[in-house]
């Protein structure tokens, strides 16, 4: 069976589309492990060219995204949806269906929602949050947007947005350590702050939380992992990932997000509910799901030591020079 022709090469050549990074890792109506595809699918792309093969791989490629990230526990059940940039002009979007297991979905499954979020093709409905997705591509050109369910994800976001409704001190808590971060990476995305000029709950990171249109930021520096988002050089380096109290109603939801995307780090919390992550192209999104991932894990595990350390910051404590703390 011959492969899949490869589609046009992006002007710019550092940049790989969704289709065109998929439709390297599989052939021409044959899925992996030899699994015949659709044949309506199967013979569209035989019929009218590369850019419905495209399509096919990058079906493919989506499928084995959402396989694995179920695998790691970050979608269970029906939870998480997961976005491609499928057309720019008109835009579709490339996802899932609502309400179906995404560790489960095959390509054929996937369905194409246009840029109201109508379903276009394909059989089943749409998420709502779908609306999410779209503000997330249209503001900051994002090709991928992963949205994963993950225990640290809920767990972090719920207390970042409850944190400045308790004392100062409890508050305190959601900054870390930041005695290495004289020379922190000064990107346009990751910008040091000047703590002088701000008030009491913004310097500890959780900005007007107290009602439903206000913002929280969970504070992450001085981490290696931090150089896998995109524009980060350093691990001497803080980002701010914001935190959005979760809302049924999705246009309200989006339009909140909205100010907030194009200074987050390529991801954003909704309080309770999760993660959502992007990426110039699926690869990127990807990466930058599995860094955040990390980084919310590590968050949370080092809240704790400083909780059962009497609250020393773990960064400040000292070692007695055999190995342990005093």
């Amino acid at each position: 069976m011959n492969r899949t022709q490869r589609g046009a090469v992006p002007p710019d050549p550092h940049l790989i589309t969704n289709a065109t990074a998929a439709n390297t890792q599989v052939r021409d109506g044959e899925r992996a492990g030899g699994e015949p595809w659709d044949a309506e699918l199967t013979n569209k792309g035989q019929e009218t060219g590369s850019s419905e093969c495209n399509e096919l791989g990058l079906r493919e490629t989506l499928c084995e995204a959402m396989a694995t990230i179920h695998q790691r526990g970050w979608c269970d059940g029906t939870g998480g949806n997961f976005s491609c940039v499928l057309e720019r002009q008109p835009l579709q979007l490339l996802m899932a269906p609502s309400g179906v297991d995404k560790g489960r979905v095959r390509p054929q499954e996937l369905i194409v929602v246009d840029g109201k979020g109508g379903v276009c093709r394909g059989s089943g409905r749409a998420s709502a949050e779908t609306l999410l997705h779209l503000a997330i591509v249209n503001q900051t050109g994002a090709g991928a947007v992963l949205h994963t369910h993950s225990q640290a994800g809920t767990l972090l976001s719920q207390w970042c947005w409850e944190q400045p409704r308790r004392s100062p001190q409890d508050a305190e808590a959601i900054r870390p350590g930041t005695e290495n971060l004289e020379q922190p990476e000064r990107t346009p995305e990751h910008q040091p702050m000047d703590k002088s000029s701000l008030t009491l709950n913004e310097a500890l990171g959780c900005e007007e939380a107290d009602g439903g249109d206000g913002v929280a930021f969970l504070e992450v520096s001085n981490l290696e992992m931090l150089k896998g988002i995109a524009g980060i050089t350093t691990h001497q380096s803080m980002v701010r990932i914001p935190v959005l109290a979760n809302d049924q109603d999705l246009n309200r939801l989006s339009r909140r997000a909205g100010p907030h995307l194009s200074k987050a780090p390529a991801g954003i919390l909704i309080a309770g509910h999760g993660l959502y992550a992007w990426g110039r192209e699926l690869n990127e999104a990807r990466r930058h799901l599995e860094i955040l991932e990390f980084l919310l894990e590590q968050r949370w595990r080092q809240l704790l030591l400083e909780a059962l350390l009497g609250n020393r910051p773990i960064s400040s404590s000292k070692h007695d020079g055999n190995g342990g703390l005093r």
